[in-house]
């Protein structure tokens, strides 16, 4: 059940960026993509890279990696945050 609750709390998060002004709505196979880099990277700056390739690798474009970074800090803290719930 915690596991569920941090991927909805994750997935919310991602589904509402959009970091090539596509629009929302516009990501979801990367989405996952992230989704499944955030429960195996737990290193921010690879995770920052990992996601800046998921999407470079989709739309061929390049989202400047303090802007990955930003998302990489925000979801491993949504994750590790929720690990340390009772």
């Amino acid at each position: 059940m915690e596991a569920q609750h941090t991927n909805i709390n994750i997935m919310k998060v991602l589904l509402q960026w959009d970091p090539l002004g596509y629009g929302e709505g516009h990501y979801e196979t990367e989405v996952v993509d992230v989704l499944q880099a955030v429960h195996v990277i737990e290193d921010e700056i690879k995770l920052a890279r990992k996601i800046q390739a998921i999407f470079e690798f989709s739309f061929e474009e390049i989202i400047p990696l303090s802007e990955c970074e930003k998302m990489a800090k925000k979801l491993l803290l949504i994750k590790n945050n929720s690990s340390c719930e009772i």
